[in-house]
């Protein structure tokens, strides 16, 4: 007979029995004094043999203890017994389907890279920086939608890992750092190379944690990937003290989730289900709102990019009903620019058929967008002909959102419907009738919108000034037709400037995911690593980081990584030996005034090539072409520097405080003018 001591002795063997381990262990033990024997051995008896067969064999439903114990025994692992913490981490690699990782060693991750070290199941890529892995890793996580994998060790290893994940938590891409620590036992005491990582990290992830027990380092693992992959993606920090890793694992551990948050996620989900009829008419009620509306957009950010089918929908939803369709920056080739219907990119540096578009629409559908400042402008101008229509019962804004937080943060919606964005859209669509765009209630909406295309072509910018220069719009347009017939396997990356928008504006984005780029955070330096992540992602691809050379400065040590790898990369760098970005608001803003916004920069041909990459230069207009020729067809890393136009505005933009409808397009009128004014403020020195 089994005492209820020794049940629970046994239990422990295992870990601290938990409230329901407990009420099993409670449960055989009442059995016993009761009936004065084990229910697990004495059922056969009482029943018979016969009977108990029969009892298997039946399908019939099992006596509770004995799915209390098969539970039990169910939330244990032993398959890792008397392995090393590193090797744990090695294994669990294994079991999430890693590839790839991105980092740089240490003393206090030491034990982690021990056990990796020549593993036949991942490729490490070593960066020359800790940023650079990171950026790494979201471009690996943005061009596949897997997470993106990191290990640094303590101290300055974490520290440097801040930029990447803030801008991961601000961009949704999951990525997951392995940071080293200090052995616990020396945690708080000021140890070499100790920071208090989680408290670092806590604000810009979605969730950090130290791992202070060998037996949680698989558990804590599997949390970490599936909170930076559920919901909103983002990054997780996973802290590693090196005595956990080192040390060795002697008992089985649990596999059940040990989060309080995992079992809210798991509440929240049943409620769900108890709040569909609450969705249903959610639902009801927006497909009325798309069926009475005359002027609708649809507004598509990357929410709608991220599932794997969103992109299908969204084109489905256009289709059917005729809508025009404008993206964020991070929604780019959510839907084919070469479609009618496509407006391109909204906002500040958005085309001005998008911004007008969303001014005068009676209903704006947000998919999977979180209404950045950079899209709204003066939030208190924004689609006031939607906000017109709400009060009149016939529009307003519908924001389809996955983060419950990102509702009415920014912009008040008409209807909310939270959730993953291609599933509600996959309820919502039998409910939209079919509209022709011949149709009476679509056909003058489209004209509009074809009449402010015709009169604000993106293509209109300065073209003709200075034509010895090359013009850094004119770079971008022939890379885009040079790369038309490939752009289903075409990933460009980008920094953050005013490279970064000519991208956005004159590349045609045709594919989900093919845009990488910082948006939320505006990380400079980004573009480079994260090519090089794209790279490892997609060997076969062709990956092209559109730069600036100030922004390409901040990790252009990361060509060394591409040359030590074979990871090839095209880097088309555009040159105006400034900050462009800055030199445009210090002319708008500061009466040019350029304080600190020049460079001197280093050869970069001659650098590159000392990374052994093959690099070129072109200034000549007449040498464009075949230049874009070499880099795309040059094998393995490439660089092509191209020495562009100065003092080269982005336009249209919206000045601070206005609308969407208040933009500046370009004028050529307007262009000479403010290069005299520069050329009178700066005593002929710019301009």
């Amino acid at each position: 007979m089994l005492h209820r001591g020794a049940i629970i002795r046994r239990a422990s063997k295992f870990r601290a029995l938990s409230p329901s381990q407990l009420r099993y262990a409670n449960s055989l033990a009442s059995y016993q004094k009761t009936h004065g024997s084990d229910p697990r051995t004495s059922l056969g008896a009482s029943i018979g043999t016969k009977q108990t067969i029969s009892l298997a064999t039946s399908g019939a439903q099992k006596p509770s203890w004995e799915l209390a114990r098969a539970k039990i025994e169910s939330e244990y692992d032993d398959s890792m017994v008397g392995l090393k913490g590193g090797q744990i981490f090695h294994e669990m690699m294994k079991r999430h389907g890693v590839k790839h990782i991105f980092g740089y060693p240490g003393g206090a991750i030491l034990p982690v890279f021990d056990a990796i070290y020549e593993s036949s199941h991942f490729d490490f890529i070593l960066p020359k920086h800790e940023q650079g892995a990171g950026h790494m890793a979201q471009g690996y996580a943005r061009a596949t939608g897997k997470p993106g994998v990191v290990l640094v060790t303590s101290g300055p290893g974490v520290t440097n890992m801040v930029t990447p994940m803030q801008d991961a938590l601000s961009d949704g891409t999951p990525i997951v750092v392995f940071c080293g620590q200090v052995p616990t036992r020396a945690i708080g005491t000021d140890a070499f190379q100790e920071s208090d990582a989680v408290g670092i990290c806590g604000a810009c992830s979605k969730w950090a944690v130290t791992v202070n027990s060998i037996d949680e380092l698989p558990q804590r693992i599997t949390e970490a990937f599936d909170i930076a992959t559920s919901g909103r993606p983002g990054p997780v920090l996973v802290s590693l003290p090196s005595d956990v890793t080192a040390s060795t694992l002697q008992r089985p551990i649990s596999t059940k989730s040990m989060l309080p948050s995992r079992r809210r996620v798991e509440s929240r989900a049943r409620a769900t289900d108890i709040q569909s009829k609450e969705l249903e008419e959610t639902l009801n009620r927006v497909a009325r709102l798309v069926n009475l509306a005359r002027k609708p957009v649809i507004y598509a950010g990357q929410g709608i990019i991220l599932p794997e089918n969103g992109p299908e929908l969204l084109k489905e939803l256009a289709d059917k009903c005729s809508i025009p369709v404008t993206t964020s920056l991070q929604g780019l080739g959510a839907f084919d620019e070469l479609d009618d219907k496509a407006l391109h990119m909204l906002g500040l540096h958005g085309t001005a058929y998008a911004n007008m578009a969303v001014q005068n629409a009676d209903l704006i559908l947000a998919l999977g967008a979180r209404f950045d400042d950079r899209v709204t402008m003066d939030v208190s101008k924004f689609a006031p002909a939607a906000f017109t229509a709400e009060k009149e019962g016939r529009g307003g804004v519908v924001h389809f959102e996955i983060l419950p937080k990102n509702i009415n943060k920014v912009v008040n919606a008409t209807e909310a419907v939270e959730g993953d964005v291609s599933t509600n859209l996959r309820l919502l669509l039998p409910l939209l009738r079919a509209v022709d765009p011949l149709d009476e209630s679509r056909k003058e909406w489209l004209s509009a919108i074809q009449e402010w295309k015709s009169t604000w072509p993106i293509s209109d910018f300065d073209r003709t000034s200075r034509p010895e220069l090359i013009k850094p719009q004119v770079v971008v347009e022939r890379l885009s037709h040079l790369v038309e017939d490939r752009k289903e396997d075409v990933f460009i990356t980008t920094g953050v400037g005013q490279h970064q928008m000519w991208a956005a504006q004159h590349f045609r984005w045709r594919k989900p995911r093919s845009m990488i780029t910082s948006g939320g955070l505006g990380t400079m330096g980004f573009g480079l690593p994260a090519a090089i992540g794209a790279k490892v992602a997609h060997p076969d691809a062709l990956v092209i980081d559109i730069d600036g050379d100030a922004s390409f400065s901040m990790t252009l040590t990361e060509l060394s990584t591409a040359a030590q790898f074979n990871v090839g990369v095209k880097i088309l760098l555009l040159n105006n030996d400034e900050q462009g970005m800055v030199t445009q608001l210090q002319n708008s803003y500061y009466e040019d005034r350029y304080a600190h916004a020049h460079h001197e920069n280093p050869d970069f041909v001659t650098l590159a090539e000392s990374m052994h990459v093959k690099a070129r230069r072109v200034s000549d207009p007449r040498e464009l072409d075949e230049s874009l020729a070499w880099l795309l067809e040059t094998p393995g890393p490439a660089l092509l520097e191209v020495v562009t136009d100065r003092k080269v505005p982005v336009l249209p933009t919206v000045p601070s405080g206005r609308g969407l409808d208040e933009f500046i397009p370009y004028s050529q009128e307007k262009e000479i003018q403010r290069r005299e004014l520069i050329r009178r403020r700066t005593q002929g020195l710019h301009g």
